[in-house]
C-alpha cells in the first residue's frame, strides 16, 4: 500500500494544473481607441459589450510614472436620456436602444477621478483597461470563493494641450413631421415652431443653457464673426418672407428688432425671393452673404424640397438654381459677386477664408427643381430625388469685386456632392461634405478634409456610421464640432481634433447637449467667454431704436 500511496503522490507532483482559459475581448464602443479629448471637458460614459462578464475593473496607467488607478466600478446597462414630453407626437417617434446599445454596459468616471486622468494624459496617452470577472463557486459548499478573469481589453486616450477656448451656439429641434388637411407634409407644423430652441454649450459644464426659445416666426442658418462680435441669422418674416437677415452686436442680452434686419430683395416683394440658406457674417463683421434665387424666381422654381413624416430624415432640402449676394452693413449695398454669379450655374455654400479675402462655394450646372411628371421621392436619397451634384469652387471677394471662379482639386469633378465647406482659421484647409447627391443632411454625408489650394481629400477619421455634418472650427483651429446620427435619429454633436498637418481623431460625444428626443444642429463655435451669452429676444414688430 505503501507504494501505491507514493506512486499517487509522485503522479499528483508530476500533473499540472489546469490552465486557465483566456480572458475573452471585450467590445469597448466608447471612446475609441486614439481619442483626444479637449482639456476640461466633462467626464464622458464608457460604453462596452462583454458576452461573459457579469461584474468589471478599470485600470488607468500612466507614461509619467503616476501610479495607476484600480477602480471597482459600478456598471450599468446603457439608457435612453431624458424625454421632453412637449417634443412627443408619436410613441413610434421617441428614441429607442438599438439591439446592440440594449447589450451595452456604461460607466461614468467621477470628476476626480477623471480629472486625474486629464491631468496624466496630456504628454502621453493614458491605458484604459476593463476586465470582465465571473464569481468562482465551491463546489462542496457552494459558496463563492473568488472571482476570475475572463474578459480584457485595453485602449489609449490622451488629453490634448489645445484647448477648444470658445462655447458652441446651436439650434435644438423637435423632430415633429406632420400632415395638414390637405396631406402636405411639414417638417415642423406651425402649432410647434416655439419648440425650437437656441443654446449655447461651454464644454467644461454639464449641460447646455438655452438663450432663446418661445420665437414666433423661424430663425434657420446663423453666424458668427470671428471676434465674435456679429451675429447673423436668416430669418421668417410675416407672408412667410424668407428674405429677411438680422445682423445684431453680441451681448449677454441680445435683441433683434426691425432695424437690425435687412431685406434681401429690396423692392420688399414677398414670395419672390431667395430662401434663407447658408448666409455667413464675413470675419470682420461688415459683410454678409448668401444663396439668393433673385427675384425673378419663386422658391419653389429654385430649390428642391421634399418633406416626409419618418421623423430620422424628415427633409430633403438644396438649391438648384441661385447665385451669391453679398451685402455691406456700412453702406446698405446688396449686390452679386462676380465670379459667383453665373445664371447657367447655382452657387451656394458660399464662406469666406478667415483673412476676408477668399470665398469657397459649392456649384453645379442650374436646373429646374423638378422635371414634368418627376415621381415624388419616398425617403431621403431615393432615385426619384433631383440629381445634382456640387463642386467646390473659390474666388477672391476683392472688396465686392470678385474673379475668376477656380474648382478645387478633391473636392470637384469625382462624381460626388461635395458641398457646406469651412475654411480652417490658419488658412491652410478646407473640411467639407460628401454624398452621392444633394447637400448636407444626406444618410451618406461623410466629412473631408482638403489642401486649400486643392490636393488629395482625405476623409475624416472621426466620421461616424450615419450622416455627418453642420461642421465647425473652433476659433484657434484645433477643433471641429459636427453632429451625427450615429447613436441615435435625434442628432448629436460630437468633436474631433485636428493638428496642423489636417489629421483627425476619433469622435468624442458632447454629452447631455438636450433631450434625448431633441435634435441638434447648426453647432457653431462663437469667440466669446462660455456664457457670453444669457438670453435673446427676437421682436420684429419694435421699430425702436
Amino acid at each position: 500500500s505503501g507504494g501505491w500511496l507514493n506512486l499517487g503522490a509522485v503522479s499528483a507532483a508530476v500533473t499540472p494544473p489546469a490552465k486557465p482559459l483566456p480572458a475573452r475581448p471585450i467590445a469597448i464602443d466608447y471612446p475609441m481607441d486614439g481619442s483626444i479629448f479637449p482639456p476640461g471637458i466633462t467626464a464622458p460614459t464608457f460604453l462596452w459589450r462583454d458576452a461573459v462578464g457579469s461584474s468589471w475593473s478599470v485600470e488607468v496607467s500612466f507614461a509619467d510614472q503616476t501610479p495607476p488607478m484600480q477602480l471597482s466600478i459600478p456598471a450599468a446597462r446603457m439608457k435612453v436620456g431624458e424625454i421632453d414630453p412637449r417634443c412627443v407626437d408619436s410613441q413610434d417617434h421617441l428614441p429607442k436602444l438599438t439591439p446592440r446599445q440594449a447589450a451595452t454596459w456604461t460607466w461614468t468616471p467621477d470628476a476626480a477621478t477623471w480629472r486625474t486622468i486629464q491631468q496624466h494624459s496630456v504628454e502621453k496617452p493614458a491605458a484604459i483597461t476593463i476586465s470582465g470577472y465571473q464569481p468562482e463557486t465551491n463546489v462542496l459548499s457552494g459558496s463563492r470563493t473568488a472571482e476570475t478573469v475572463v474578459s480584457r481589453s485595453r485602449i489609449s486616450i490622451a488629453t490634448s494641450a489645445d484647448a477648444v477656448g470658445a462655447p458652441i451656439f446651436f439650434r435644438d429641434v423637435p423632430l415633429m413631421p406632420s400632415a395638414g388637411a390637405t396631406g402636405v407634409v411639414q417638417p415642423l407644423s406651425p402649432a410647434t415652431m416655439h419648440l425650437i430652441q437656441w443654446r449655447l454649450r461651454d464644454i467644461t459644464k454639464p449641460e447646455s443653457h438655452t438663450v432663446l426659445t418661445g420665437m414666433k416666426t423661424c430663425g434657420n442658418c446663423h453666424s458668427f464673426s470671428a471676434d465674435g462680435k456679429t451675429l447673423g441669422m436668416d430669418l421668417d418674416g410675416p407672408e412667410n418672407d424668407k428674405g429677411l437677415y438680422a445682423m445684431v452686436p453680441v451681448e449677454s442680452h441680445i435683441s433683434i428688432k426691425a432695424k437690425d434686419v435687412v431685406h434681401w430683395n429690396t423692392d420688399g416683394k414677398v414670395g419672390l425671393s431667395r430662401v434663407g440658406f447658408m448666409s455667413q457674417v464675413s470675419p470682420d463683421g461688415r459683410y454678409a452673404l448668401t444663396t439668393f434665387a433673385g427675384p425673378q424666381l419663386k422658391i419653389n422654381e429654385s430649390y428642391y424640397v421634399t418633406n416626409f413624416l419618418d421623423h430620422r430624415f424628415l427633409q430633403v432640402f438644396y438649391p438648384t438654381r441661385g447665385i451669391l449676394e453679398w451685402y455691406d452693413r456700412t453702406t446698405g449695398l446688396r449686390q452679386p459677386l462676380p465670379g459667383a454669379d453665373d445664371p447657367r450655374y447655382v452657387q451656394t455654400d458660399g464662406v469666406w477664408s478667415r483673412d476676408g479675402k477668399w470665398i469657397v462655394f459649392a456649384r453645379a450646372a442650374a436646373r429646374p427643381p423638378r422635371a414634368p411628371n418627376q415621381p415624388v421621392a419616398l425617403h431621403a436619397n431615393d432615385e426619384n430625388e433631383t440629381a445634382i451634384q456640387y463642386e467646390l469652387y473659390r474666388v477672391p471677394f476683392n472688396d465686392g469685386r470678385g474673379g475668376t471662379p477656380e474648382p478645387i482639386a478633391g473636392a470637384s469633378a469625382n462624381g460626388m456632392s461635395n458641398n457646406f465647406p469651412k475654411v480652417s482659421p490658419d488658412g491652410k484647409w478646407i473640411v467639407f461634405v460628401q454624398c452621392h447627391n444633394g447637400q448636407l443632411m444626406r444618410p451618406d454625408s461623410k466629412l473631408y478634409i482638403v489642401p486649400f489650394a486643392g490636393g488629395a481629400a482625405r476623409q475624416l477619421h472621426a466620421n461616424m456610421q450615419r450622416m455627418n455634418s453642420w461642421h465647425s472650427f473652433s476659433p484657434n483651429g484645433r477643433w471641429l464640432v459636427f453632429s451625427s446620427k450615429s447613436r441615435s435619429p435625434f442628432t448629436q454633436m460630437y468633436l474631433t481634433h485636428i493638428d496642423a498637418e489636417g489629421n483627425d481623431s476619433p469622435a468624442i460625444l458632447v454629452d447631455n447637449t438636450t433631450a434625448a428626443n431633441r435634435a441638434v444642429n447648426i453647432p457653431e463655435f462663437v469667440n466669446i467667454a462660455g456664457d457670453g451669452i444669457e438670453d435673446m429676444q427676437v421682436r420684429l414688430d419694435d421699430d425702436s431704436k
